[in-house]
This record gives structure tokens, C-alpha cells and sequence, in this order.
């Protein structure tokens, strides 16, 4: 059985919008196993033990440099817009309203976006760069040097169409997220007699933050998982893929609408507990700071 990269693949890359590095290294055999899963389709047990067989122990942890080095400044750029965006449209419209929290989720995305596009281009790349065990496997540099002289500077943005498209899962996250929030607090403050402000947070109000998170984040992922699988798709090498909308007529037209949703359990076993993790982080650092 051969894993070259003559197969398709339909591998759903990390993304992107919440801060932390250590979480990162973990995700990366998952996105590998979505590779594979596609091409095959078998259980997860099967499929590791297949990328182990073929391509060794550290083929699932391909990419990972390009991850490690992208969270940093992709999460802080991210939230960095949001915080500001924020800020300034409280000003300007309702303050903390769904309208303010749209907008400065879709500033932060397309900010973060276009500026990080080719760190997660290169690590898309190598993960999809299949080679059989003991073969010399391409490094960043090289991946680099290969997407330069084949597309030039344009190429290290393909799929970032794809990555708009998905701002809209940032969107619906973080405006279900600071809904559920905002109810979490309100039913703190009436728990209160006194009816006096309680500024203070404990290990509950920060576990009900992982929750609300964990819960925004598995809504938008199932709503606005097809763009993971464009993206992907677009961002293979020597692909027929060209642009977002022909790509999604394109895998539509030939393997139905279920192709756009390849991989989406693992991808949400991924995301979750990560994504509920970094809200908890940012949060705790917001009120470490305003405290």
C-alpha cells in the first residue's frame, strides 16, 4: 500500500485562533490521522498503526516546527485585533453587543489570516508530504524554497480564500461564546442578595468559561467545517484545485456533500478541549491584568 501523495488528500489543518503553544504539539498526529483516515477510511486504531508501518513514529508529528513557530504570533495578532476592535466599537455601537462582537471577531480573523497564511501553508505542506520509512523527508526550508520557485510569492497564499470563508466559524464561536458568558455572569450577580457587584472570579466561574467555550466552539466547527477541506485541497501541491468556489462545485459535483465533512469528529476531538483551554487562559490573563 503505498501513501504517496498521488492520493488525494483531505486533511483538516490546525487553526488557528486561540493562543498556546503546548496545546499545538498534541493536535498534529490527528491531522495526520485525517490524511489517511480519508484516503482509506479506516478506524483510527487501523489507520495509526498503518502511518506507523509505512512511514515510522515521526511522520505524526510532521509540521509540527511550522506550528510551533505560527501560534505565537498568529494568537497574538488574533487577539490583539479582537481586543481593539472591540474596544472601539463599544464606542461607536451598543456596547458588548452581538453586532460588536461579530465585527471584531471578523477583524481579528481576516488580521490574523493574511498575515500568518504562509507559516500554515508550509506546515500543511510537509504534513502532506508522504514519504515511505527511511526515506529523507523535505524540511521547512526546503518546503519554502520548493513553493518559491514553483508559485513564487503568490503561492504561499493559496487557500487563504478558503481561510476567509472560515471566518465565519470565528464569527458564530465567539458570538455564542459571549452570549453564554454574559448568561453566566448575570445568573451570578442575581445569586447575590445584596444585589452588590462581585468582581472576583474562582475555579468555577473559569470552568463555566471552558464549558461555554467548548460548547460555541463545537457549534461553529459543525457549521462551518467545509472550508477546512477547501482549504486543504487548495493548499495541495500540483493541485486541479484552483479557487474556493470551483473547489467546493469540484468535490460536490464528484464525491457528494459528505466529502465536506472528512474528518469533522476528529477535528472537533482536536478542537475542543483546546479551544476550551485557551478561552480559559485568555480569560484568566484578562482579569489577571484588570485586576
Amino acid at each position: 500500500m503505498d501513501f504517496g501523495v498521488k492520493y488525494k488528500t483531505y486533511f483538516t489543518s490546525a487553526p488557528k485562533y486561540f493562543p498556546g503553544t503546548t496545546l499545538h504539539v498534541l493536535p498534529t498526529p490527528d491531522c495526520l490521522y485525517d490524511i489517511h483516515k480519508a484516503i482509506q477510511n479506516k478506524s483510527v486504531i487501523l489507520v495509526r498503526l498503518l502511518i506507523l508501518e509505512k512511514e515510522g513514529p515521526r511522520s505524526l508529528f510532521r509540521g509540527l516546527g511550522p506550528n510551533l513557530i505560527g501560534v505565537a504570533p498568529s494568537r497574538a495578532i488574533y487577539f490583539a485585533a479582537y481586543s481593539s476592535s472591540k474596544e472601539r466599537l463599544n464606542c461607536v455601537l451598543e456596547p458588548n453587543s452581538t453586532q460588536v462582537h461579530m465585527m471584531s471577531a471578523g477583524i481579528a480573523g481576516f488580521t490574523a489570516i493574511t498575515a500568518t497564511n504562509p507559516i500554515w501553508l508550509i506546515k500543511t505542506r510537509l504534513q502532506l508530504d508522504a514519504r515511505k520509512r527511511g526515506e529523507r523527508r523535505m524540511n521547512a526550508f526546503e518546503c519554502v524554497r520548493r513553493v518559491y520557485q514553483t508559485d513564487g510569492l503568490r503561492g504561499f497564499y493559496r487557500g487563504m480564500s478558503a481561510s476567509y470563508a472560515g471566518i465565519s466559524e470565528t464569527v458564530i464561536h465567539f458570538v455564542i461564546y459571549e452570549s453564554i458568558k454574559q448568561r453566566l455572569l448575570d445568573a451570578k450577580a442575581a445569586s447575590h442578595m445584596d444585589g452588590a457587584e462581585d468582581t472576583a472570579k474562582d475555579a468555577s466561574d473559569f470552568m463555566g468559561m471552558m464549558l461555554a467555550a467548548a460548547t460555541s466552539k463545537t457549534c461553529a466547527t459543525c457549521i462551518a467545517y467545509p472550508h477546512e477541506v477547501i482549504r486543504t485541497r487548495l493548499r495541495e501541491e500540483g493541485t486541479k484545485y484552483r479557487s474556493f468556489f470551483q473547489s467546493l462545485s469540484l468535490v460536490i459535483r464528484e464525491e457528494s456533500y459528505r466529502a465536506l465533512y472528512r474528518g469533522l469528529t476528529t477535528h472537533v476531538v482536536r478542537q475542543i478541549p483546546n479551544t476550551a483551554v485557551m478561552m480559559c487562559t485568555y480569560e484568566f490573563v484578562v482579569y489577571l491584568l484588570d485586576g
